[in-house]
């Protein structure tokens, strides 16, 4: 169809996908509970994107190009699916090599359940900012920290916001981290003038999240007592080889990290070298899992095949150790992979029909200030999260539509990357259907629901963020030679 018989999206046009979503999204919640992301939100999504379909449609945009589109959108979130499937696999192999038993037992016996949960975050962002990745660090000692929550008779919700806030503030002031280096890259800004400027809001809001933690730590009620936490220590004892040995496909997948090998590959390695590990130091619990009616080789190869796919299950006597010592394997990640193509097929047709850009340009009308212009920056990569449901186009969308904006208000570039960050990446794990959201819920197996209001430093940073902007704190204006009058004076004449 010829573009010029298009017609540009109305306000009302923008509003409608939206409304109508947040309505179905929160019937989904009312009705379906902590069930809510096993179809409902993907059915609601698919709805919603009809809804922009027809507009589009209205507004005179093919068919064709709405499906092109919802094509190429669902192709950006392949990269995470093949993640997700890796880190499935990964966390079936690590349970049957004794990995994550191991951390968990350690865990219980390091960790005072006071300060668990300050504990939590502090190690999850070394180890972020280590790696570069919230995504990794979640897989692997997030999902060990669970399982110490549970055997402690902590909240796994308040666990989950721990491991959100610390894994996703280490991942922010890493200069490894992939969202660290493209912020600074669509703003125009220098990547550790980009870090050294984001600290100001950060470093704070880290802070107060810990103060959080351990308040809520030493207020908690904690359900397990010594006699709980050593039957659980001697229920791991007795299935598993618990041992150092076991914690070198952590130490592997971690050196990989740090080494910069992309993320598929080094969460599959690990997922592998798991199973290998298994053959080693878990023969015992492998003998009593295996197949009985095939050969010994055979047998031991079918089970540890079949992890990688199915994840790892086990009888211990007790339903809560079950629970805790049973789940991983390709097959758990495929609601959330449905979760992420409905959200990305969605995200796709409102960009493509311009409903974001109208968005932008309502905003902008109102963005006098520089307040209110970093203000609409973050608002749009928070709107970008929800609309898209992915973390990356929450930055890079916002970036190339503010990016001339702030350039004629003569603002440093880092200005823009800080707002891009604190909007876009630190909200990304907060909305259930984003491909951050989804992948948390996958991995930790707690809905971005229910740790919403604990992951405090994802919800402190963006606030601490909007008061420095409008009271004026650290925001950075262009100097000599940097000026934009050149800019400015070519557009005048």
């Amino acid at each position: 169809m010829d573009n010029s018989k298009q017609k540009a999206p109305s306000l009302l046009d923008a509003l409608l996908p939206m409304v109508v979503l947040i309505a179905l999204l929160a019937a989904s919640v009312l009705l379906f509970k902590d069930d809510s992301s096993y179809g409902p939100n993907q059915i609601a999504l698919f709805i919603a994107a009809a809804v922009a379909v027809v507009i589009g449609l209205k507004n005179g945009h093919s068919w064709q190009s709405i499906e092109q589109a919802m094509v190429k959108g669902i192709s950006l979130s392949l990269a995470a699916v093949l993640i997700l499937l890796a880190v499935g696999a990964l966390i079936g192999t690590w349970l049957l090599s004794g990995t994550v038993p191991t951390l968990i037992y350690f865990g219980m016996q390091l960790l005072s359940p006071s300060w668990f949960y300050a504990a939590s975050c502090i190690l999850c962002g070394v180890v972020a900012m280590s790696i570069g990745s919230s995504w990794t660090t979640a897989a692997t000692i997030g999902v060990a920290l669970i399982g110490v929550a549970t055997g402690l008779g902590l909240s796994p919700a308040i666990t989950a916001g721990a491991i959100v806030s610390g894994a996703y503030f280490g991942d922010k002031i890493s200069p490894l981290s992939e969202t660290t280096n493209l912020a600074p890259a669509v703003a125009g800004a220098d990547l550790f003038q980009h870090i050294r400027h984001m600290l100001w809001t950060t470093i704070p809001s880290i802070v107060l999240a810990l103060l959080g933690f351990v308040l809520i730590g030493f207020n908690s009620t904690v359900s397990a007592d010594l006699a709980h936490i050593e039957q659980i220590s001697a229920v791991l004892q007795s299935q598993f080889n618990i041992s150092l040995w076991t914690l070198v496909p952590l130490a592997v997948l971690l050196l990989m990290a740090m080494r910069k090998i992309p993320a598929f590959p080094t969460v599959f390695i690990g997922a592998l070298l798991g199973g290998v590990w298994a053959l080693f130091f878990q023969q015992e619990l492998i003998s009593r899992l295996a197949d009985e009616q095939l050969p010994a080789l055979v047998a031991v190869f079918k089970l540890v095949w079949q992890t990688l796919f199915a994840g790892f299950s086990i009888s211990t006597g007790n339903d809560d150790m079950d629970s805790l010592l049973s789940g991983g394997g390709m097959a758990s990640m495929l609601n959330t992979i449905w979760l992420i193509f409905s959200a990305m097929m969605f995200g796709a047709v409102v960009e493509h029909i311009g409903l974001l850009r109208k968005f932008v340009e309502s905003i902008l009308a109102f963005a006098r200030s520089t307040g209110s212009l970093i203000t609409s920056t973050m608002a749009t990569s928070l709107a970008t999260n929800i609309l898209t449901a992915d973390q990356y186009m929450s930055i890079v969308m916002p970036g190339r539509m503010y990016k001339e904006e702030y350039e004629r208000r003569g603002l440093a570039p880092v200005n823009l990357s800080r707002a891009l960050e604190d909007g876009g990446t630190i909200t990304s794990p907060l909305i259930p259907w984003n491909t951050c959201g989804a992948y948390m819920h996958g991995v930790l197996n707690v809905n971005p629901l229910d740790y919403l209001f604990y992951a405090f430093f994802n919800l402190i940073n963006p606030v601490l963020a909007v008061i420095y902007a409008y009271l004026g704190i650290k925001i950075l204006r262009l100097t000599p030679p940097e000026s934009v009058a050149p800019i400015l004076a070519g557009k005048n004449s």
